[in-house]
């Protein structure tokens, strides 16, 4: 008993929306605050140097335009102010060099401090790198390449000679272009910029961002619980519904409300417990309705049968017949079943041939004979030619066959049915009419349903089993043929169905009645 419960309601396994939702969002939380923590506090040292270097770049590049006029002094004092520099520019000729521009917006004066012979360092190193050269220097003139050393102990040489380390963080840059003038000269622009220690700053950005982390935590958190109610509210809703669905009450409504996805998710599945609840309706008539017409032959069957065994005189043909047909529609009956769940399985394919289908009609139409003379029907097929089409023969016939069974049901009481055949278009159609009382508009979509009877009040068909327009829908459906039905409601129906003409096959004389 346990384990037919769990079969029929599975437990769910996997993590709940929930906490997909937290465990995302936290992740995305930390990838922002990963990113934000690399630029902005261990890649700001790197960030602000990258920056003043191009400053400087660009500021060497306006002053070497400069070099030669009379608004020198102004051109270096803008770029000086603009960009928090120490500008100095020396004029280099073969009898010495001359100190042109020294102005200092740093508040160090830091190039003034510089001994001859670091100048000429600088002078010589942009010489070798192409007329440009970029350095830091420390405390005490001390050069410091990019990645060379720490910031925080440089090597450092007392009067004796001894190296020693020194903590420092008082970093200069500077930039050295040097420029040929249109007077024979070089001019050599050296500019120094101050790399001001960032620790108190980069102390202030990491507090700052240990307060940011937790309000975006709570935040995300708090964002986390409202998504998880709005998304899984719905979700939740329609569960619950879907297992009232499952334990077959088919007035169970899913709502949706919230989001454009979950009310269309509501809205199929409120589509789909209508259908299953229009299907077993329609299931539980055909039960009946079969049910009714297997049991119907069978008390007759069992009823004659005793009558001829206990009646003397009762074992006439008349009474045989009347076995002989009761078995007869009930081996109609299960044969069309099982043609029917063949058609629904797709166990049943077709075998196309070339034949005439008016010859088909003719062929078929002979079944009604003892219908026509015994009990006063009137079935006619009207045609002006001979209509050839690629179809399965024996299928076709069974859908024609079961056509004029249904108009003979449902016919009126002219018990008229009138068969047309029409070429048009390279097509034929085939329709077969009645004079009934017609089908409801809103039955029409439903008539060729397995499940559905127009009739809600069951009653024995005169011929066939009930069952012929699920089976001709089955195997119009196979052939790709087009099929409809048209009806007036006091004046009765027209089913039909059209398929492709085909040229008529050439018949080749016979060679002896040639010869002869």
């Amino acid at each position: 008993m346990r384990a037919e419960n769990l079969r029929r309601h599975p437990r769910a396994s996997g993590i709940s929306i929930r906490w997909k939702l937290v465990v995302y969002m936290t992740l995305f939380v930390a990838i922002i605050l990963l990113v934000t923590w690399l630029f902005q506090i261990v890649l700001l040292d790197a960030f602000f140097r990258a920056v003043k270097k191009n400053e400087m770049r660009e500021a060497a590049d306006a002053l070497a335009v400069k070099v030669a006029s009379d608004d020198l002094q102004t051109a270096a004092y803008g770029e000086a102010i603009d960009h928090s520099l120490c500008v100095t520019i020396f004029r280099i000729a073969e009898n010495g060099s001359e100190r042109m521009v020294n102005i200092d917006a740093t508040g160090s004066n830091f190039t003034v401090t510089l001994s001859p012979e670091h100048l000429g360092k600088l002078y010589n190193k942009a010489l070798e790198n192409e007329g440009t050269y970029f350095s830091r220097i420390a405390f005490g003139g001390f050069e410091v390449s990019d990645g060379s050393i720490s910031f925080d102990n440089l090597p450092f040489s007392d009067e004796r000679g001894t190296e020693k380390k020194i903590p420092t963080k008082n970093m200069r840059m500077v930039y050295v272009k040097l420029v040929q003038g249109t007077d024979d000269s070089t001019y050599m622009i050296l500019l120094d910029a101050s790399l001001q220690p960032l620790d108190s700053t980069v102390r202030t950005l990491g507090t700052q961002f240990l307060w940011i982390a937790g309000i975006i935590l709570i935040a995300a958190l708090i964002m986390v619980f409202l998504l998880y109610r709005k998304i899984s509210s719905p979700i939740i809703r329609m569960n619950e519904s879907a297992k009232q669905l499952a334990r077959g009450n088919y007035d169970a409504v899913f709502s949706g409300k919230g989001y454009r996805e979950t009310r269309e998710l509501a809205d199929t599945l409120n589509y789909a417990s209508h259908e299953l609840s229009r299907l077993d309706r329609l299931q539980k008539e055909l039960i009946a309705n079969i049910s009714h017409d297997l049991r119907t032959p069978l008390t007759m069957i069992k009823g004659y049968g005793e009558v001829m065994r206990d009646l003397p005189g009762e074992n006439t043909p008349e009474n045989m017949q009347v076995i002989i047909d009761e078995t007869t529609r009930l081996s109609e009956l299960v044969n069309d079943l099982l043609d029917l769940s063949k058609l629904q399985s797709g166990a049943r394919a077709p075998e196309f041939s070339l034949f005439d289908l008016t010859d088909a009609v003719h062929e078929v139409m002979k079944r009604y004979d003892t219908l026509i003379k015994h009990r006063g029907y009137h079935v006619s097929f009207d045609f002006d030619r001979e209509a050839y089409v690629a179809a399965d023969r024996g299928m076709l016939l069974q859908v024609l066959y079961n056509l004029i069974n249904n108009a003979v049901n449902y016919t009126g009481e002219d018990k008229t049915v009138t068969i047309k055949q029409t070429v048009f278009n390279s097509r034929v159609r085939i329709s077969v009419s009645d004079t009934g009382k017609g089908i409801e508009p809103e039955e029409m979509p439903l008539i060729w349903d397995r499940y559905y009877k127009v009739d809600k009040v069951h009653k024995r068909a005169t011929v066939g089993t009930g069952l012929g327009l699920s089976i001709v829908k089955g195997i119009l459906e196979l052939h790709h043929a087009a099929y409809g039905v048209n009806s007036t409601i006091g004046k009765g129906s027209i089913f039909w169905f059209e398929l492709p003409l085909t040229e008529a096959p050439v018949c080749l004389p016979d060679q002896s009645t040639a010869e002869e």
